[in-house]
């Protein structure tokens, strides 16, 4: 009898283990396109960072990014239970948000693109260890990992809530398990690739050493290629902003998802390219949504300010 018993239980802990992989591997599907941007965006930045200081700020916004999950898990789960119909606004505030950095990045670009030692970002600076001095670059380092680790729960979020879609009708063990899957997968996997990706200038420079013509030559190339990875990542990176604070809100305005939806469905029975065409539409309607979002959240912000500013000098006076 306990012998069955076993047996059963056993079979049950099967049984849950393999509908968890079952739906984490739904999840990892529909949430394929943030993780790109997740991957892009966080390798963006460490651009720019003192190579023996590129690791150990990988890691830290890895385990920023875990922290950040370890909290929204359980938050996700709660607002589920308790509030259904709050996920969607806070999902749209997040996505502002990534619009309004967006837009942020792209006028800093703009307004400083003459200026030598200027970074890509505010948030983000360049590091220039021979004019800083270690209090500093320590300073500027703190406020890289921050900014990085702000934008992963904002896309983290965006992960958590459409893995939660996936799974809603199913029991909370299930969906504890599987979220603490996916968590675990995406930072390992988002984080890890970061690391590889800024660490191949290293493995040029080790390859270009080596006694071998094929990987000294092999060497050469990733030194060529590593930079321009790394311009085209950061380029990628304000892009994702756009793309995902903008899809985020273009599902959250149901009359306006749904006509863009029509207008790429007519698209995609046009002969030979109606797919490619109805894609590239979606993803135009997403980047305009989420510049024209993050502009006018700038224009908000711009204007309390002043005002804020103007109120704080008649209160001084």
């Amino acid at each position: 009898m306990a012998g069955s018993s076993l047996f059963t239980l056993l079979d049950d802990i099967a049984s849950l283990l393999d509908d968890i992989a079952a739906m984490s591997k739904v999840a990892v599907k529909k949430t394929a396109g943030v993780l790109g941007d997740d991957l892009a965006l966080n390798a963006q930045q460490v651009a720019g960072v003192a190579t023996n200081r590129e690791i150990p700020i990988v890691w830290a916004v890895a385990k920023g990014s875990l922290v950040n999950k370890a909290i929204l898990v359980p938050l996700a789960l709660l607002i589920s239970w308790l509030a259904p119909w709050a996920v969607k606004p806070l999902l749209m505030i997040g996505g502002a948000y990534l619009c309004f950095e967006g837009v942020e990045k792209v006028l800093h670009k703009l307004l400083h693109r003459h200026e030598k030692h200027e970074g890509d970002d505010p948030h983000t600076p360049e590091i220039e260890e021979t004019q800083l001095s270690a209090a500093e670059i320590a300073a500027l380092e703190r406020q890289r990992v921050w900014g990085a680790i702000r934008t992963d729960f904002i896309l983290s979020a965006e992960i958590i809530v459409i893995s939660l879609g996936v799974f809603a009708q199913e029991t909370l063990l299930k969906q504890l398990g599987a979220f603490v899957i996916i968590s675990l997968a995406m930072t390992v996997g988002v984080y890890g690739l970061v690391a590889g990706i800024v660490k191949l200038d290293d493995l040029g420079l080790y390859w270009l050493k080596s006694k071998s013509k094929a990987l000294q030559q092999s060497g050469r190339g990733l030194l060529w290629f590593a930079p321009w990875l790394l311009r085209f990542l950061s380029f990628a990176g304000t892009a994702a902003m756009f793309l995902v604070g903008g899809e985020i809100i273009l599902h959250g305005i149901e009359p306006l998802y749904e006509q863009v939806h029509h207008w790429s469905e007519a698209i995609h029975h046009w002969p030979t390219i109606g797919w490619l065409a109805a894609f590239l539409f979606e993803l135009a309607c997403a980047l305009v949504v989420g510049f024209l979002a993050g502009a006018v959240v700038l224009g908000a912000v711009k204007i309390f300010s002043a005002v804020w500013s103007g109120k704080k000098k008649q209160g001084q006076h």
